[in-house]
């Protein structure tokens, strides 16, 4: 750096920030996934294998470091860390929480420090939504939908759907918590319209019969759903939550991913088939396929969508954020956060 080159700035954009900056921008935020997709379809971006931080004294807990980079339209580097703590909602705050660095793509210098569980929130139901409209466009479009986990991404999600133009006949609640389900559902009877007659179901088995576009939002490690009969009327699922299906239920469906190796790791339900026949095989393609038209998934079998969730998508998010709130002059920057900027003193 020049003696005369103004040093690097570093901003701090708080939770409500962030949400300020995407409240109601459902179909705009849409369009930046649809592009990052294609983006990371073409091949210009980086985006390697997320690193899991686990803990021997608490096993149900994590913290995931997701490293990228994506050019195109965005030009930003960047790692977002979250962790997901379950035992953290019976205490009230949310199981997930996370930040998002991004970094000057010419100088490597981080630009800011983003709250990112909104974000991380935010790319997830807007690629969910995406992914729903479609996977839909050559098959009926569904009128039934279920909710089986209920918690923000769930709700997230409902929000994404409703945003960009969803309308159901009957929405569908599961969730192993009576109490989770009951929320649930009163926060869709208040919502929106569009969410037509609400039942919370008493079985996991009721709501998938009665669905034709599935959200699988839980926290589950392991898969729970294991009979391939239950989706005998091929629905459309949105298996955001990559562990609830079996490896039979899996080689059932047309599998559709965001990307095939991220999605085929770290023991998801893909991970496990796989491991279980032994090939990738029964992977049919990644949304990129669809959106680009190489891929027209089947009317006649169940879709299953399985987004791993990839860093370039919360990098896309992040980076229109701050685009926004420096454009509206309320970047928060840290005076002198980068203080030694003279080689010799």
């Amino acid at each position: 750096m020049s003696p005369s080159a103004p040093a690097p700035s570093f901003a701090v954009i708080s939770g409500g920030q962030v949400h300020r900056a995407l409240d109601g921008r459902h179909r705009e935020v849409v369009d930046l996934i649809d592009a990052a997709y294609r983006t990371h379809g073409a091949g210009d971006t980086v985006n390697p294998p997320s690193y899991f931080l686990r803990f021997p004294d608490r096993p149900d807990s994590r913290i995931i470091a997701l490293p990228a980079s994506i050019g195109g339209e965005v030009q930003v580097d960047g790692l977002k860390w979250i962790s997901s703590f379950p035992s953290n909602i019976t205490e009230g705050i949310p199981r997930a929480s996370a930040v998002l660095i991004l970094n000057d793509p010419r100088t490597g210098y981080p630009l800011a420090c983003l709250e990112s569980s909104i974000i991380s929130a935010t790319r997830t139901a807007a690629s969910a939504a995406l992914a729903a409209d479609r996977l839909s466009a050559h098959r009926e479009r569904p009128r039934r939908i279920g909710f089986f986990g209920v918690g923000l991404i769930a709700r997230y999600v409902h929000q994404y759907l409703a945003g960009t133009g969803w309308s159901f006949d009957e929405t569908g609640v599961f969730d192993l918590s009576a109490e989770y389900a009951g929320g649930f559902a009163g926060y869709l009877e208040g919502a929106s319209d569009g969410t037509g007659r609400i039942t919370v179901h008493d079985s996991a088995e009721d709501l998938i019969r009665t669905s034709d576009l599935l959200v699988f939002a839980t926290t589950a490690g392991t898969p729970h759903v294991t009979d391939p009969d239950l989706f005998q009327h091929n629905p459309l699922v949105l298996h955001v939550s990559l562990r609830d299906l079996s490896p039979e239920v899996v080689l059932s469906a047309t599998n559709i991913v965001d990307d095939v190796e991220h999605c085929l790791k770290a023991n998801t339900s893909l991970h496990l088939a796989e491991q279980q026949v032994g090939h990738r095989d029964f992977v049919d393609g990644t949304l990129d396929d669809v959106l680009t038209g190489r891929l027209t998934p089947a009317a006649d079998r169940p879709v299953i969508f399985s987004p791993f969730g990839l860093g370039v998508l919360d990098l896309a998010v992040g980076k229109h954020v701050y685009d926004t709130v420096l454009a509206a002059g309320e970047l928060p920057v840290v005076e002198d956060f980068f203080h030694e900027m003279r080689r010799y003193g």
